[in-house]
């Protein structure tokens, strides 16, 4: 929210936020907004847009119910906890000609802002290979991301998402043709009606590249995070990784053979740049773009993972 209210490429007209220190923060932003009940509330403001931050349970249907009112939709990551939500509300933004946005921020990093165009030019020749990791040491500081009813999922639809979409986004979407998965909770495979917390899976892709997905909630990793996307090429590789185990710095390399060149390195304020491209575009009069399609891609790739 601050990132949008910082560009003044629109005003903020209310907030519907039921946790008092959440939504006094949020005011402090909008101070001329109101502080509306909920959505139902929040679309009969006339407003052009809404943002979704609830728990993800909600996503699917407050995106679909705010789109048949017309209105633009960022939402936080899940869209939906399944490929069947996704796909509900990417049509509703098809049907109702409305600019869709998903907070999938790792794709407007510098880090990978330098990578992509490497790939996309043919400079890593064909890249075969991609390692995904996403180590997240302490997990979430909320009950409902541990019920899979309420989240869809455990670390592969909180963290897992952001690097699947990174890899198939910057390989050009390919399609997914085989998915293999383990899956852990407590350090035993996973029985139903609880969350995993460490994830292993590998997708093989249309035209040969394989990708292999490791992710975890509550690793003893001996750090905050690792995280990291790293490309293998027949011509050479490229990696984004995290510094020091920092959630937030993260440097670029390029590799040819045994030497590495650096692409980007921290300091990088990229945490809201999803949602300000989002409005960037909204204000310049984009509706429906068709390549939010590729969020349906992504979460089958998930729902493959999960074996659904």
């Amino acid at each position: 929210m601050a990132a949008m209210a910082a560009t003044g490429l629109a005003e903020i007209v209310a907030v519907a936020e039921p946790d008092e220190p959440a939504a006094a923060e949020a005011l402090k932003l909008a101070p001329g907004a109101a502080r509306v009940a909920g959505l139902e509330a929040l679309l009969a403001t006339g407003c052009d847009a809404v943002v979704i931050a609830t728990p993800s349970a909600a996503h699917a249907e407050q995106s679909i119910s705010a789109l048949k009112a017309g209105k633009a939709v960022f939402c936080q990551k899940p869209l939906g906890r399944t490929a069947a939500e996704v796909s509900a509300v990417v049509e509703a933004a098809r049907e109702a000609d409305r600019l869709l946005g998903v907070d999938l921020s790792y794709r407007h990093t510098a880090a990978m802002e330098a990578i992509r165009p490497l790939m996309a030019g043919g400079a890593l020749g064909h890249v075969f290979g991609v390692d995904l990791t996403f180590h997240n040491a302490y997990g979430p500081d909320k009950s409902w991301f541990y019920d899979p009813a309420l989240s869809g999922g455990g670390c592969v639809v909180d963290l897992g998402v952001h690097l699947i979409d990174l890899a198939l986004w910057s390989l050009g979407w390919p399609a997914v043709e085989r998915v293999e998965s383990r899956l852990y909770a407590k350090g035993a495979p996973l029985a139903g009606g609880v969350c995993e917390d460490y994830a292993v899976a590998t997708l093989d892709l249309a035209g040969g590249t394989v990708v292999r997905l490791a992710c975890s909630w509550g690793l003893q990793a001996g750090r905050d995070a690792v995280i990291a996307a790293e490309f293998h090429g027949t011509e050479g590789g490229a990696s984004l990784r995290n510094v020091d185990g920092s959630f937030y710095d993260l440097r670029a390399e390029r590799h040819l053979h045994t030497r590495a060149e650096p692409l980007a390195e921290p300091p990088d304020d990229w945490g809201g740049r999803a949602a300000v491209d989002w409005l960037t575009r909204l204000a310049s009069g984009a509706r429906f773009d068709p390549e939010a399609a590729h969020l349906v891609t992504v979460a089958g790739a998930i729902d493959a993972i999960y074996g659904r």
